[in-house]
Order: C-alpha cells, then sequence, then structure tokens
C-alpha cells in the first residue's frame, strides 16, 4: 500500500501542516473510520504474532499499567534459528494470560513487515520528515501503558482500531536525543517537566496525531480494546554534520597536529586558546566548502530506512518488461495454473488459447492477458496498475480457469 504525506494529513494540506505545526506544535485530524483500514487489522496483528521467530522479549514487550511485565513472566529462552544463541521468545499461552489481566501488548519495529505499515513509513520518508520507524500499541480500556513522558523524535500516531485518549501537555523538553543525558531523567523530573494540561484529545479509528519531539504526553484506552501504530520519524541533526566534518578534517593537516603542550604557565594556556580559535575558523570554513555541502546534502536527502524493493524473478530477467518490484501490497494474488495458455488471434478477434471454452478478448484485454499468463503470479493491483484500459482481463482467466487465488 503506497500513501503520501498528503493522504495522510487529508483534509489538510501539507504546506498547512509545515507552516502551522511542523516541529511548532501537537495536530490532531480526525478521519474517516476506513482511511486507516489497509494499515493494520484484528486480522493482521494476529498473522504477525504468529511468526513467532521474529518475536523476543525485546520486540515484543508486555507492560501493564506503567510498568514492563519481567520477560521471564511471558517468554521461555529458546534456540535462535541462526545460531546457538539463546533467546528469550514469547510464549502464546503465557501471553494470552498476561493480556487477560490487561496488560498492553506493544509489537517493536514493525515497518516493513507489511505493504500497510510500510505505507506510512514512506509516506513520511518520501516528505523528508527522516527514518520512520513503527511500534504497535495494542492496549485494554482503562490500563495505562506508560505515564507522562516525551519521545526523542517526532511521533504520529494512527488510529487503526478503538478509542484512546491523549492527555497533551504544555510543557516540551528542548529537541531531547536518545543519550542517556536524556534517557537517566527520572519520572518525578517528567511529572515535574509536563507542565499543565493542553489539551485531551480522543483519537478514534481513522484518525492521526502529530507530536513534535520533545512534546511531553500520555495515553489511556477509552474503548474495550485500542490499536494504534505510533510512527516516530527521526530527523537527520546537527550533530550529523559534526560526523561528516569529523571525517572531512582527516585530510587537513592542521587538524593532525598536537595541540600546545600545557605546563600551567599564561603563555601556554593563551597559545592553546590561539589554537582552538584557529581550528574552530577553519571548520567554519569547511562548512561551507562545496564538497562538505554536497556530501551533508545526500545525506540529508538519502536519511531514510532500506526497506522492501526484492523482485528475485526481475534480477534474474525472468519478468516481464514493465513489471515492479513489490507491487501489489495486500491486492489479492492469483497463480497461473494452465502452463502454455496464450491469447491468440482469430481473424480479427481474440481468444485465450488453453482454456476449456473459447473466451473472446478486446484487443487490450488480450495485451493484458499475455502480460499476466507470462508472469506466473500476478494480482489485481498489478495487473490494474500495468492494464488499466482492461479490468476485466482477470475475471475472464478466472473464468476460463487458467488462474487460481493463491
Amino acid at each position: 500500500m503506497s500513501m503520501t504525506l498528503a493522504e495522510l494529513l487529508a483534509p489538510m494540506s501539507p504546506e498547512q501542516f509545515f507552516a502551522e505545526y511542523h516541529d511548532k506544535q501537537p495536530l490532531h485530524l480526525k478521519g474517516a473510520a476506513g482511511k486507516f483500514a489497509s494499515v493494520l487489522s484484528w486480522r493482521g496483528i494476529n498473522r504477525l504474532l504468529d511468526m513467532t521467530h521474529i518475536w523476543t522479549s525485546r520486540s515484543l514487550m508486555l507492560v501493564l499499567d506503567g510498568k514492563p511485565v519481567p520477560a521471564a513472566e511471558y517468554c521461555e529462552a529458546q534456540t535462535a534459528r541462526d545460531a546457538n544463541e539463546r533467546l528469550m521468545q514469547p510464549v502464546v499461552g503465557k501471553v494470552r494470560d498476561w493480556v487477560r489481566r490487561g496488560a498492553s501488548v506493544v509489537m517493536n519495529d514493525v515497518d516493513s513487515l507489511t505493504p500497510g505499515l510500510a505505507g506510512v513509513s514512506e509516506a513520511l520518508e518520501n516528505a523528508g520528515l527522516g527514518k520512520a520507524q513503527a511500534n504497535v500499541y495494542i492496549s485494554w480500556q482503562s490500563h495505562k501503558a506508560f505515564p507522562a513522558h516525551y519521545d526523542t523524535h517526532d511521533v504520529w500516531a494512527v488510529q487503526v482500531e478503538g478509542e484512546k485518549s491523549w492527555n497533551i501537555w504544555e510543557g516540551r523538553a528542548e529537541w531531547p536525543i536518545s543519550h542517556p543525558v536524556f534517557r537517566s531523567q527520572t519520572q518525578e523530573h517528567h511529572e515535574q517537566a509536563k507542565g499543565r494540561l493542553r489539551a485531551k484529545v480522543t483519537l478514534k479509528t481513522g484518525d492521526l496525531l502529530y507530536l513534535p519531539r520533545g512534546w511531553y504526553h500520555d495515553a489511556l484506552a477509552e474503548a474495550p480494546a485500542s490499536v494504534h501504530v505510533a510512527y516516530g520519524a527521526h530527523a537527520p541533526l546537527g550533530m550529523d554534520l559534526m560526523t561528516i566534518l569529523g571525517e572531512r578534517v582527516l585530510y587537513d593537516a592542521a587538524f593532525r597536529q598536537p595541540l600546545p603542550r600545557q605546563d600551567g604557565t599564561a603563555a601556554a594556556k593563551f597559545a592553546l586558546t590561539q589554537r582552538a580559535g584557529q581550528l574552530g575558523a577553519r571548520l567554519a570554513e569547511l562548512c561551507k566548502d562545496p564538497k562538505v555541502l554536497e556530501v551533508l546534502t545526500g545525506f540529508v536527502a538519502s536519511y531514510r530506512y532500506g526497506r522492501g524493493g526484492n523482485d528475485l524473478l526481475g534480477w534474474r530477467g525472468m519478468a516481464p518488461e514493465g513489471a515492479e518490484a513489490g507491487d501489489g501490497g495486500d491486492s489479492p494474488s492469483f497463480r497461473v495454473v494452465a502452463a502454455g495458455a496464450k491469447p491468440v488471434r482469430r481473424g480479427a478477434d481474440w481468444v485465450l488459447k488453453g482454456a476449456g471454452s473459447p473466451v473472446a478478448l478486446t484487443p487490450p484485454e488480450a495485451e493484458a492477458a499475455a502480460w499476466a499468463l507470462a508472469r506466473g503470479e500476478v494480482t489485481e493491483a498489478e495487473l490494474a496498475k500495468a492494464h488499466p484500459a482492461a479490468p476485466a482481463t482477470l475475471a475472464k482467466l478466472r473464468e476460463a480457469g487458467l488462474v487460481v487465488a493463491a
């Protein structure tokens, strides 16, 4: 499922968002119940949880009334699939028991697991908002997972099931980062720093909540069950420029020279101060260097996660020209079951060869059928994208018994 920032923000325009809200203030956008239906569902959650080997006590967490459930209480040590390493992996029965007691389920780093989840991340990344990672939060009525806190990234909360009430506080930490300086702050500090209540927002299915980095908030499920996907948009920082400069100064002799020796005299201190000023001035020059700016521009422009893009048949030259990796998303898939079937021309007409009985085709349908039959497996979305002028082709292929649902 592909999505754009405009679709994510609708009915608000991206221009209004960047002018009034981005990195400035929270935003709650109401949406139709089906707006994020393709992102995640209860069936999709169960399907993900059934991928038991991908989950550990770090990727699947349980939290009850603000306190994490110890891994030993819902996991058992299992041998990893690719090594002799022992990992703590969730046990279905134990997870079930904690869920019945009201524990929230947190599924971390899920943005590459389905096309629907990836679609929102890609919308944020395509808009230049940084690396977009996603966690799923499943909560039950009257049980709060986390107390008041801030995040070290922008938060885009997409409500996909139920309702959740959010307390948005007036306090905002000044552009915190994921570093012990900020992670070591106590809950007592957060309670004092969050300030007064700014707004209480109820997210309903289809709603979106944006919180700038550092904004204090907490949430509580209002409906019997609530599911939201929290996308963390990690923007490139000024500190990243220092990393680029750190690599650049390797080629500058001034930075490779030893600093003035210190013997406690005023002259030695002055020499060190003077050298530091010279190096600072050189850094200022390097910040304007075209090559440094070229590297910085490329770094910011490509600041996103690698996600998807696999196409094994295409890499081998076995896929028809025009087929794209990742097409189809969650669209139903169909597999060709009649080897050698193809459309053929009989006089001025086209029919399907290999079918039990002749099936007439229009010229656009014949072209679409040849494309689909050559692929071996096709989705409705792929066929519609490649041949929009022949919408009835897949139905005719199914009618002829040439393809079946995969």
